[in-house]
């Protein structure tokens, strides 16, 4: 009897928690008034009005949400099928998972991509002739900006010409043939294509502070080779994947489902690493007079072919076999959309455009506010934990700490963001980011500005100042990167889906491709000015302080605007529906 009376609650709050999922929905039980826990065996067919569970009772309110008060009925013991039919509830349905597995592969296919191409970009330009770290912030700035710029005007002339289909085969072949020459051609050939020679005639008429730009002119090939991989990621992941995904996904899928396709990011990091560190193993066993480095490329690169290719041919399945599905995408709306007129404008008028769209501003705000804060705490906090661990051997163990650690945690916050979504809505959810990041940020800087008043805690805890400021500020980085990576970016494509075709196609690649490296080319000047004008980073530390606190209110009050109107545009939906 004993054991009855504790199953009974257990079985209850396993059925709460189930309703908070997508495969489990108390709306579509059997039965008005069913005793629990013997209704998880019972097949889930109307609806319900309460659940009996020993002396509780779980009601649902009017939102929809569930709740418990007290009952009167004794629980029964739960049937052997009970735990299959829930694990069973989970899984999504089968209209669902033909579009959302292709989708989740797509995602893990450019992610996979874009992993190797990261850390091969890096390599190519800070161990090139001549050149050095220093290098990339001039890349970032007056290299890959205008590029994303050019790109943008562009893409607007694309989605006026072209169906939507072939804007994605257009944008995305070229990166793979490019990524093959530069392996199998370009790179064999450098020595003959870079311009050593006239470029050092230049640097001995020139300051030494021009090396950094002259050497991004003598490595011309790496730093085409550097933004071609950052667009990848500004291109293909954050616009042509979204607007795809947006397209074929309806609001409420997405809340269940795009917080999950995070994880993807995680095991193609995996699987990414694994390939790297299988390619370095063949490298090391090359006989004399090959160039390890230029076989490795080869590897590398068509490691990216293949799986771009892979990719292209999901992307073709999607649109043989899902878009023309019933079940899948609503017809009705896909016809709407290739019937409408498209207005074509030319770059001045498509500014115009998306200026005068205050739902397309309130996103650019989030995603350039996210950049610019984010970019002003990470430096901020680097300084410090060069400052803390001088020896390169103990800084690349911190860091392979750090990335282990962000790793977990990103998983966690990406199964927890579907609950979030789904309890709290999305204004909320679009509020944890840049809370996460204030929060955690006034911690880091509190502890940089006042270190004399802290000390006495640092020594209680064991430790000093500097360290204490080093781990608040590796906890900062985390949480907020986890929280941009579960909440941040599902909230951002959430609130393309309800926008007319134009404005999603060309606010999203201004949002995307302009506002991402805007955002960090944003933070990286702010620092620039604030160093040349105090001397010092540790310096403009309260400057960065009170920037950071201004840039996050501009950041809240986008947030509102944009939940507002999120909101108005789903309800003109769901009448027009």
């Amino acid at each position: 009897m004993m054991k009855l009376k504790c199953a009974a609650p257990i079985a209850c709050l396993l059925v709460l928690l189930l309703g908070s999922t997508s495969g489990f929905s108390p709306s579509s039980l059997q039965s008005k008034h069913l005793t629990c826990p013997s209704t998880l065996a019972k097949p889930f067919t109307s609806t319900f009005k309460s659940l009996h569970c020993n002396n509780n009772v779980i009601h649902r309110n009017g939102g929809g949400r569930l709740y418990m008060s007290e009952g009167t009925e004794a629980a029964a013991v739960p049937p052997k099928g009970g735990f299959i039919q829930k694990i069973k509830s989970k899984i999504p349905p089968a209209a669902e998972r033909k579009k959302l597995v292709p989708l989740a592969l797509m995602f893990f296919f450019i992610l996979f991509n874009y992993t190797i191409l990261r850390d091969t970009k890096d390599v190519l330009m800070v161990t090139a002739k001549g050149s050095g770290a220093e290098v990339i912030p001039f890349i970032k700035t007056y290299v890959n900006l205008p590029t994303a710029i050019g790109f943008t005007a562009l893409y607007s002339k694309l989605c006026d010409r072209m169906e939507q289909k072939d804007v994605f085969y257009t944008c995305t072949i070229p990166f793979l043939f490019f990524f093959l020459a530069f392996a199998f051609i370009i790179y064999p050939n450098v020595g003959m294509l870079h311009p050593h020679a006239f470029v050092d005639k230049i640097a001995l008429a020139l300051p030494e502070g021009f090396g950094a730009p002259l050497a991004i002119v003598r490595n011309w090939s790496f730093a085409v080779f550097y933004v071609m991989a950052e667009m990848w990621g500004s291109v293909v992941a954050s616009l042509l994947f979204w607007s795809f995904a947006n397209e074929v996904t309806t609001v409420e899928e997405a809340k269940k489902y795009y917080p999950l396709f995070g994880l993807g990011a995680n095991v193609a990091l995996i699987f990414s690493g694994q390939y790297v560190r299988f390619v370095s193993t063949l490298r090391a066993g090359l006989p004399p007079g090959i160039d390890p480095w230029g076989m490795s490329l080869k590897y590398l690169m068509g490691a990216v072919s293949v799986s771009g290719g892979c990719l292209v041919a999901l992307f073709n399945y999607m649109q043989r076999k899902v878009l023309t599905d019933p079940a899948c995408v609503d017809q009705e709306k896909q016809a709407a959309k290739k019937k409408r007129k498209k207005t074509k404008m030319g770059l001045r008028d498509s500014a115009k455009f998306l200026l005068s769209s205050s739902y397309i501003r309130d996103l650019a705000t989030l995603v350039i506010s996210y950049g610019m804060c984010i970019n002003l705490v990470e430096v901020s906090w680097k300084s410090k934990l060069k400052a803390a661990y001088p020896d390169p051997n103990a800084y690349s163990s911190f860091m392979g700490n750090f990335s282990s650690a962000t790793g977990t945690v990103t998983l966690i916050m990406m199964l927890l963001g579907r609950k979030i979504f789904q309890k709290f809505g999305w204004r909320n959810a679009a509020m944890v980011t840049p809370s996460m990041i204030g929060v955690t940020g006034l911690i880091f800087y509190s502890l940089t500005l006042f270190a004399p008043f802290f000390e006495p805690i640092a020594q209680t805890l064991g430790t000093t100042p500097l360290m204490l400021a080093v781990v608040v500020g590796a906890a900062q980085n985390i949480l907020s990167k986890s929280a941009k990576y579960s909440l941040f970016d599902p909230c951002k494509e959430m609130a393309y889906i309800p926008l007319d075709q134009d404005s999603k196609t060309k606010g999203k690649a201004a949002v995307d491709v302009v506002g991402n490296p805007l955002g960090k080319s944003g933070g990286a000047l702010i620092q620039q000015i604030l160093i040349f004008g105090v001397g010092s980073l540790a310096a403009a530390t309260p400057w960065l302080a009170g920037i950071l606190g201004l840039l996050l209110f501009f950041w809240y009050k986008a947030v509102n605007s944009l939940a507002g109107q999120f909101d108005e545009k789903m309800e003109a939906a769901s009448e027009t529906a």
